[in-house]
């Protein structure tokens, strides 16, 4: 695979680096490291690299199916067997260096401390970054809020939030519980504006909830399937500057099965590109996430595209730039 070092040369380009080796054991053999993209060297420091990946693997307030906490390593391990050239952008995004942290392990069996921990964590992450591109890999869909308002207390103007997604998450509460997965959203609506899309499973109680704000805009999964000019209508309630968190079950189950609370009728791969493109191109995106994958053992094609999706992402936001 085309991120792998040849077996029989010393690197891919260069010397290969493996940190944290004894002296002298650095150009041994060793296998990728278990990082995204498996990059290793300048390119994969934190100081050498444009984009910083956080694994956030947390699982708390699933309803249905669990195992997004497992997400973000498969995600990672995925990625280091990706074509790292990508042909639509006719370049490699790699190139800018991506940095993984460790995963973040937050407080468990109290979901509000948990978030609160979390919060606090990506607020010195962004201040560490120092305009470096940030993208979360969760874990259930509860940890886009607090990277959220992290963001928003940190900008002059009001953030814009565009949701990929087969649900509205503006529940109040679920289950008793204000930090559920089922309620991200709905613990930052009063701090940002809310460009939804995909949405088909919802609530009456979230239909309200979006039909009486100003700042809700709902593009359901029925509008994306008809066509028709609904990413002008997206692009155009998004603001400036905008945060994307990406559920992964906006897509169809039939190519994400991998989650926990699969809708049917779900968007394909090249109209979430197409979004995606758009918006990277024609809004300052501060801020990513992707939740909610929750592996199926035995089948990796899953995996491979939400890694894929990551690196979209990078490679859109990358030459977002040379694009405004």
């Amino acid at each position: 695979m085309p991120n792998r070092p040849d077996p029989t040369a010393p690197a891919r380009s260069g010397e290969r680096t493996i940190h944290a080796l004894p002296a002298g054991l650095a150009q041994l053999p060793w296998e990728l490291p278990r990082v995204f993209l498996g990059l290793d060297g300048a390119p994969a420091t934190p100081e050498g690299a444009a984009t910083w990946i956080l694994p956030v693997p947390y699982e708390a307030t699933t309803s249905w199916g669990a195992g997004t906490r497992l997400g973000p390593r498969a995600v990672i391990d995925a990625s280091r067997y990706i074509e790292l050239f990508d042909h639509e952008l006719d370049r490699d995004p790699s190139r800018e260096g991506v940095y993984t942290f460790p995963a973040l392990e937050l407080a468990r069996g109290d979901a509000a401390r948990a978030m609160a921990e979390l919060e606090d964590a990506f607020t010195k992450v962004l201040d560490a970054a120092a305009g470096r591109r940030v993208i979360m890999l969760g874990g259930e869909h509860s940890v886009s809020a607090p990277a959220i308002l992290a963001h928003a207390r940190r900008l002059p103007e009001r953030l814009s939030v565009l949701q990929l997604d087969a649900h509205l998450d503006l529940r109040p509460s679920l289950d008793g519980s204000p930090f559920s997965h089922a309620s991200a959203m709905g613990r930052v609506i009063d701090r940002i504006d809310l460009v939804t899309v995909g949405a088909r499973g919802i609530s009456g109680e979230e239909w309200a909830i979006a039909e009486r704000r100003d700042n809700v805009t709902v593009i359901t999964g029925e509008e994306v399937a008809r066509g028709g000019d609904w990413i002008d209508r997206a692009l155009e309630a998004l603001g400036d500057p905008v945060y994307i968190t990406f559920d992964v079950d906006f897509f169809d189950p039939a190519l994400m099965p991998s989650t926990g609370t699969p809708e049917p009728g779900g968007g394909d791969w090249h109209t979430a590109m197409a979004l995606l493109r758009r918006v990277f191109a024609e809004r300052r995106v501060v801020g990513a996430d992707v939740v909610e994958h929750a592996p199926i053992p035995g089948l990796s094609a899953p995996d491979f595209t939400v890694a894929r999706l990551v690196y979209k992402m990078i490679g859109y936001w990358s030459g977002a730039g040379a694009s405004r």
